[in-house]
């Protein structure tokens, strides 16, 4: 009888017991209650966070849009406040300006036959140039000039002090008017931030957004800044109500000092006139003649430039040529005939842009010698024709004594018309 038998192979692995195996089943039971354990309180934990940080982010937002709220309610009751005072500062303005202007219209009309003569070389001096001369019409006015009136200095000295005051104003109106555009912007600002909102489209991270702005002030030192401003328009105007009464005074004072005068200057000053446009003539016409030259050389500048382009096209080709020939390999890298032609055609297309380039450089210094030249004769004849009106303004000025009265300015219609003549200023007159 034969026997048999199995041969059994294990792994060649350490094996456990069975209270091993259990203990390890226990084991993962525990730890899968822990996690379990751990995951419950860390979810109720993250709802208890999302409620809390909720409910502290909309009190936040709220009290943010009440701070802005607040914000822009102050910002619109200083404005309120401030433009008050630019409302007055602006009516002070207009109301001095007016005292002003009436206060020179009198120095011009209270004149009298002395002033007329300085006021005559005052324009006169106002001539510019060249024509800043010692002619006879200078020297027959100086010889009327005897003296200043009082009353001149004294209204002129007014006139200066309310120029100032005006400035002062202006400056603070200025001050005042940048306030107030400021402040429109911060409450436009504001309110567009109190627009926004968490679902907002153009909301993004800011890199470092609680930083303190450049430049930036504390909110005492806004407000000490803006009862500044406020302070500093009642202080400019306390005494622009003084300086007006001033004008009226002084203005009704020189009313009295009226004097008449003599035409004595007229003859020399219509000789002045007539050897003015005569030379203002001669300028005219050498004006066209530069002009037309400097058209023609103008045009020849662009035809050189454009023969200088057109070298210039030429001279890229054959420098592009050359380059290319010499990506050639091995012993086809050789200089041939076309190359040393190549190099000959860049050599004279070279020295033919160099012969251009000189003679535009010796056109364009002639062209710049034409043209200030003509400058110079635009200048004078500039000059020229201000001093013409300026002799006629002299003129029409001792015409106008004629009419008696201060502030009558009657006119001699004939020599007017003469004198609208002789200056050509037909075609300047509009046409009702």
């Amino acid at each position: 009888m034969a026997f048999r038998s199995v041969v059994t192979m294990e792994k060649p692995l350490q094996h456990i017991s069975l209270t091993d195996w259990y203990a390890r089943v226990n084991q993962m039971r525990n730890v899968a209650d822990a996690r379990r354990a751990d995951a419950f309180a860390i979810r109720h934990s993250s709802r208890s966070l999302r409620n809390e940080t909720r409910i502290e982010g909309d009190w936040a937002n709220y009290e943010t849009n009440e701070a802005l709220t607040d914000r822009i309610s102050e910002l619109n009751r200083w404005r309120d406040i401030i433009s008050k005072s630019f409302e007055k500062i602006e009516r002070e303005i207009f109301m001095l300006q007016e005292e002003k202007n009436a206060t020179e219209r009198e120095l011009e009309a209270l004149a009298g036959p002395i002033s007329v003569i300085a006021e005559c070389l005052t324009i006169r001096d106002g001539r510019l140039g060249s024509e800043i001369t010692y002619d006879e019409a200078d020297t027959e006015i100086k010889n009327e000039l005897v003296v200043l009136e009082n009353n001149q200095r004294l209204l002129a000295d007014r006139c200066q002090k309310a120029w100032e005051k005006l400035n002062r104003l202006e400056e603070v109106r200025f001050k005042i008017g940048l306030e107030i555009e400021f402040k429109v912007e911060a409450v436009q600002l504001d309110n567009s931030q109190l627009a926004l909102d968490r679902n907002s489209a153009n909301i993004s991270y800011k890199p470092d957004p609680t930083r303190n702005p450049k430049n930036s002030c504390s909110y005492e030192t806004w407000l000490e800044n803006v009862k500044n401003i406020k302070l500093l328009a009642e202080n400019e105007l306390a005494d622009t109500y003084a300086i007006r009464e001033a004008l009226f005074v002084c203005r009704e004072k020189a009313r009295n000092m009226l004097q008449s005068q003599q035409e004595r200057a007229e003859h020399t000053i219509r000789k002045r006139i007539f050897e003015t446009q005569r030379a203002r003539n001669e300028l005219e016409w050498q004006q066209l003649k530069m002009k037309e030259e400097m058209e023609r050389a103008m045009c020849e500048i662009r035809t050189s430039e454009n023969a200088l382009r057109d070298k210039t096209d030429a001279l890229k080709l054959a420098e592009t040529r050359l380059e290319n020939r010499a990506q050639r390999s091995g012993m086809e890298l050789c200089m041939d005939q076309a190359h040393d032609m190549l190099c000959l055609e860049v050599e004279k297309l070279r020295e033919i842009r160099r012969r251009l380039q000189a003679k535009i450089d010796e056109s364009k210094t002639n062209f710049s010698l034409l043209e200030e030249h003509g400058k110079r004769i635009d200048v004078d004849l500039e000059n020229k024709q201000h001093s013409l009106m300026t002799d006629i303004r002299a003129l029409d000025l001792r015409m106008r004594l004629r009419g008696g009265e201060f502030g009558s300015k009657v006119a001699n219609a004939s020599q007017t018309d003469r004198n609208i003549t002789l200056t050509r200023m037909e075609n300047e007159i509009p046409k009702d």
